[in-house]
């Protein structure tokens, strides 16, 4: 069976506008170089936007990915959501006959994270596993997933708006 890992993105924008990878993003990227190195992945997948025309997330995860370079590595530079994470993260693995998935985010990240991804990638028949990083809890990060588990319902029907322009299943 196909298995890829796929790291959405989980940075902040800083003052000027531009994206900075978070030592929570390092250490995903560290878990899933892990991954990488117990088990070869048909891919490893990158996901994430850049707000004024910088690196995005996924460019600078690649850029310091730590892990095995005799994988393919994917960069998915647009998504600006973990809805759109899921929508467009899923035609890439299609297109690569990917039947399993391992994300890989922090763990404020994961019920977000399960919602989307493990909602939709079954359906196109990729199952999903996770692996959650420890992250500490910041009041800043709890309102930011508080406020973004309300838009969770409308920010997914979006996303499978745009699936089916994507993704033929």
């Amino acid at each position: 069976m196909s298995w890829a890992i796929v790291v959405p993105g989980n940075g902040r924008v800083d003052s000027g506008g531009s994206y900075l990878l978070t030592d929570r993003c390092r250490r995903c990227l560290d878990v899933a170089a892990e991954l990488a190195e117990r088990r070869m992945p048909r891919a490893v997948v990158f996901s994430g936007w850049s707000p004024r025309g910088g690196p995005s997330e996924a460019e600078q995860m690649l850029e310091h990915w730590p892990g095995r370079r005799d994988v393919e590595l994917v960069i998915e530079p647009s998504a600006t959501i973990t809805a759109e994470n899921m929508a467009r993260t899923l035609p890439l693995l299609i297109e690569r006959d990917v039947r399993e998935a391992t994300l890989v985010c922090g763990a404020l990240h994961l019920p977000r994270v399960r919602y989307f991804f493990g909602s939709v990638y079954p359906r196109y028949g990729i199952r999903c596993t996770y692996r959650a990083v420890r992250d500490l809890p910041t009041p800043r990060a709890l309102a930011w997933e508080a406020a973004a588990f309300t838009l969770m319902r409308r920010q997914r029907r979006a996303a499978l708006a745009e699936l089916p322009r994507r993704v033929t299943a």
